[in-house]
């Protein structure tokens, strides 16, 4: 197992400025240790929480710029519907959350070679006028983005021992 370090004083920092930016600590922490490179092999260096850390900052990031078929587009579809992050999550006491991704997991099954395959700028816009779907999940994370991030920063705070060693 790959030792996560984080120093105290930048989460004493990032703890000021709020839970994004704490939240943040621990998945750059973690990005750090494994070069940036999420692989089947770096994904074995690390435990589930600090796995499920970076799952969530992925389809944060991906939802929070193009919603699930952008995710689903970019490839991170199986990382996302075919671990167990629903499960993980839904552990960490985000059940809505939980429910959001096996609604979504529908939809991937659904729409998924659509998706995937190469598509031109115009094609990929298109999808989403065809999958109105998604509409309704990519708001429910938008709008629930806050509270998720905030419980998410209760977790690693209750269990930080599960995301990296704190040092002075």
């Amino acid at each position: 197992m790959i030792d996560i370090i984080v120093k105290d004083a930048a989460l004493q920092q990032a703890a000021g400025e709020g839970v994004d930016a704490f939240v943040k600590v621990f998945i750059n922490a973690i990005r750090t240790a494994i070069s940036g490179e999420l692989t089947t092999a770096t994904m074995a260096e690390l435990n589930a929480d600090q796995v499920t850390l970076l799952a969530w900052n992925i389809l944060h990031e991906e939802l929070m710029d193009g919603g699930f078929i952008q995710l689903i587009h970019n490839g991170y579809g199986p990382f996302i519907f075919k671990n167990p992050f629903a499960k993980a999550v839904k552990q960490w006491g985000l059940r809505d959350l939980s429910k959001l991704i096996y609604d979504a997991h529908s939809l991937w099954l659904k729409h998924r070679e659509q998706i995937e395959c190469e598509l031109t700028e115009d094609e990929f816009m298109a999808l989403f006028e065809q999958m109105p779907d998604f509409d309704d999940l990519d708001d429910m994370f938008v709008e629930n983005e806050e509270q998720w991030t905030s419980d998410i920063a209760y977790y690693i705070d209750e269990h930080i021992e599960h995301f990296a060693t704190i040092i002075k």
